[in-house]
Formats: structure tokens, sequence, C-alpha cells
């Protein structure tokens, strides 16, 4: 079986590297990776950070903006690149290191064989998403600890981070989501989002300009979750159809309001009196108060919906 390279995407407004387009989408990325690393502390002063580079459009966006992020950054800290050869067949293992070298980053290549496992233990038509989670982050994990790493920066974005609290909602029966940051399995590590307020189709056209080199999984990447694709078709239906309601959605998971949810171990339901004191006090008998309807124009983290 051959891996072949992702097919180049059209060309869009921001496919020119020099036009004012595609400077200020680099700006607005860089921008929201400078909010996010701000606002939850994700890199600090002398602090080595693994980021995770799998080949898709999402994690080179990461490395570059680190990268650019770290050359005006008020801190000194180290970026070392790292990609998990899992061996899939026909695997472009020279991608990789050529682009790394191309660049001028430090990285590791990590080989394990984890393909051939899964492989193995799962049936054949079942997902393997689960299981190659699991060995992935045991393996990034002790590349972490090899390297005296003090960060994983891994490239979920905002998206992602939305589909995940609604499959938890509607699958899970949880309001979960992807946080920021957050202590690892092991208790070892500190993983970080940096990609947490980026939009995914401002990293997508930012990539196609880059021309990254895409490596598309062909073990997980024609696998995927229906449920996640179910979420993301709804996700990007309510984007097209109400503008402003993504990011409002985004900006939710940053004002919880335990009051007025259901969960004791949030909040004392059980010793609520007279006397408790609330956040926001009893608003059921009042009208909602919400943002203009759908197809006006909503500012949300400082940008209008419009805004490249």
């Amino acid at each position: 079986m051959t891996v072949a390279l992702a097919p180049a995407q059209p060309a869009d407004a921001a496919g020119n590297r020099h036009s004012n387009t595609f400077l200020r989408l680099k700006k607005k990325l860089e921008r929201n990776v400078g909010e996010a690393i701000a606002d939850y502390n994700m890199i600090g002063d002398g602090d080595t950070v693994l980021v995770c580079v799998s080949g898709g459009k999402d994690s080179y966006t990461l490395l570059s903006i680190l990268l650019a992020l770290r050359e005006r950054a008020p801190v000194d800290f180290r970026i070392v690149a790292m990609n998990l050869d899992q061996k899939q067949p026909g695997f472009p293992d020279h991608i990789l290191p050529q682009y790394f070298e191309s660049i001028g980053v430090e990285y590791r290549i990590v080989t394990e064989d984890t393909y051939s496992i899964v492989k193995d233990k799962i049936p054949e038509g079942k997902t393997t998403c689960s299981l190659c989670s699991r060995l992935r982050r045991g393996i990034i994990y002790r590349t972490a600890k090899e390297i005296g790493a003090t960060r994983i920066a891994l490239g979920h974005h905002r998206d992602d981070i939305l589909e995940t609290l609604f499959l938890n909602m509607f699958f899970g029966g949880k309001i979960k989501a992807m946080p920021p940051k957050l202590v690892s399995d092991d208790g070892e590590n500190v993983v970080i989002r940096p990609l947490a307020y980026c939009a995914e189709n401002d990293i997508a056209r930012f990539a196609r300009a880059m021309d990254y080199p895409i490596i598309p999984c062909n073990l997980c990447g024609s696998q995927e979750n229906a449920q996640r694709k179910q979420i993301k078709a709804m996700l990007q239906g309510w984007a097209r159809d109400y503008p402003g309601r993504i990011e409002s959605l985004a900006t939710s998971l940053k004002n919880v309001v335990p009051s007025h949810l259901a969960d004791a171990k949030l909040f004392d339901f059980v010793g609520l009196t007279q006397q408790t004191r609330v956040e926001e006090g009893d608003t059921a008998f009042d009208p909602p108060e919400f943002p203009r309807p759908a197809g006006e124009a909503v500012r949300f983290f400082g940008l209008h919906p419009s805004d490249d």
C-alpha cells in the first residue's frame, strides 16, 4: 500500500504569502495563539515545548505559529518538533525530516511499530482510533521525559474542542470538552493546546498558502468517526447559517455558571438556603437576553465574523 501526499487544494485569496489577505490571516492566528498562551499561562521562561507534528495541517500550523511567536516573545523557550513514525506501509518517512531541516527546527523522529499492534488487536472494520491514540500518548510522554520537555503541545483547535463538547453531551452524558491546558495521564507532563482559539477554516487557509507537505493518515483517516463527522457537519451548518454562533459557543466554555446547572459536586444545592449567595441570582422568571438575531453582525473575541 502506498501513501500518497494529499492533492493540492484550490487556491484562495490567502494563497499569496505576500498578499495583505495572507498577512492579516497570519496575524490573526498569531494573535489567537498568543492570547491562548497568555490566558492559560501555557509557556513560561525556560520551558521546553515538545510540539507533536503528525504531518497534518493543524500540527504544521501550530509549529509555524509557535516558531514565529518565539522570535518576539518576552520569554525564552525551546521548541522541539516530534513525529511518531508508526510504520504504516508506504509512509513517506523522509518528508518530515526534510521539512524540519528546511526550517531549521530541532526535531526528534520516533519510530514505533504501533501499526502492527493496532491491526493485530482491532478486528477488521472496527475503529482503530482509541487504541492507536493510547499507544501514541504513551510514546509521546516517554519522549517528553527523554528530552526534558516541560510542555507537550498538541494541534487541537477551537472546532475540535467544540466537537468534543457536543460528542460528550450527545453520546456521553457529560459537559466536557478538550481543555486548553491539562496535566497528562501519567501526572508528569503538562499538555497544552495553543490553537484553542483558532478556527479550523483559518488554519486550513493558512496551511494551503504555506504549501505544507501534508501526509494523510491511512490508518485512521479513512475511518473518520461517524459521530464526530455528524457533529462537524452540524457546527459547519450553524457557522454558515447563523454568523457568530460558533464564536458564542466557544466563549461559553469560559463562562460557566455552576449554580445554574445541576451538578451537586460543583455547587452545594443540598445546603442552599435563603442566605446562599449565587453569581447571577434567580432569573427563572425573567426573559433571557440573547445576542442580536441571526444575520446581524456580532463581535466575539474582538473580531467581526467576516474578518480575515
